[in-house]
């Protein structure tokens, strides 16, 4: 099956950014969006995840024409099958590290994985609040939050850019593996051209 389709996708704010943008993901496959800056990348992420409509197009997330689904519908998909991992962090400033993990996990009936944890370096930090975190550490409490929903498809905007080169090497080894293990898809937005040469497919993005 395939989790995400773009058909055609156009778009322009004052200029044109990108027009007639194909290409499909099926489970276990990855996805690198490259280019210079204000060439469309992270506005065509935003627009297959749910973010915003194109101006001409079609996204199908799971074979479902996403813009055609009610705000409801849109709503739920955002919250139980996709998982958003932003150049800006977004946790809540209100509530400590764990907190903010186990708020995903809640919201969408899974589980706290503490091996996960473990793995991107944070198992300290539980107790924290995310203004005592550094940049970097807030980066991977994100992205530990992203995959403790268990998402269908990853979309991650310059993921690892708060992060040092082995720490970024080792947390992208976390996202490919749960990738491959849960069969899920990733749509990656960077400016690492090593990093771009690891998934599937690379789609240029041009002004």
């Amino acid at each position: 099956m395939s989790l995400l389709t773009a058909k055609n996708l156009s778009h322009s704010f004052e200029y044109k950014l990108f027009e007639n943008v194909n290409f499909s993901l099926d489970c276990g496959d990855s996805l690198s969006v490259v280019g210079v800056s204000g060439s469309g990348k992270s506005t065509l992420l935003h627009i297959c995840s749910t973010l915003l409509e194109p101006n001409f197009g079609e996204v199908f997330l799971f074979e479902k024409n996403l813009y055609t689904q009610t705000s409801k519908e849109i709503l739920k998909i955002r919250r139980e099958d996709i998982g958003i991992i932003f150049q800006s962090h977004y946790l809540f400033k209100g509530f400590n590290t764990f907190e903010n993990i186990e708020l995903a996990t809640l919201l969408n009936g899974t589980k706290m994985d503490f091996e996960l944890i473990e793995m991107l370096g944070i198992s300290k930090l539980m107790n924290k609040s995310i203004g005592e975190l550094s940049g970097g550490q807030q980066q991977r409490v994100s992205i530990a939050r992203v995959l403790s929903k268990k998402p269908k498809i990853i979309f991650a905007d310059e993921p690892t850019g708060n992060l040092d080169s082995k720490t970024a090497n080792d947390v992208m080894d976390i996202i490919f593996n749960y990738i491959e293990k849960n069969g899920a898809a990733l749509m990656l937005v960077t400016h690492d051209s090593n990093l771009a040469k690891r998934c599937d497919q690379t789609m240029l993005c041009k002004l």
